[in-house]
């Protein structure tokens, strides 16, 4: 279960891919390692970034 950090970071980086860049998103899953947020995005698939359980964004799509 994602923490309210990872869902708000999530949600603000959902808008901005989907809305703001056109980006569709294809997955989004918890990494059981990690418990970090794993979102997979882009035309080719080519967008990938984490959200960490304190809702820091890693690799964050430009």
């Amino acid at each position: 279960m994602p923490t309210a950090p990872q869902l708000r970071n999530l949600y603000l980086i959902s808008y901005r891919s989907t809305y703001l860049m056109y980006q569709p998103i294809h997955l989004i899953c918890i990494d059981r390692r990690t418990q970090n947020l794993f979102v997979l995005a882009g035309h080719n698939e080519e967008i990938e970034f984490e959200v960490t359980p304190d809702g820091q964004v890693v690799n964050e799509p430009n």
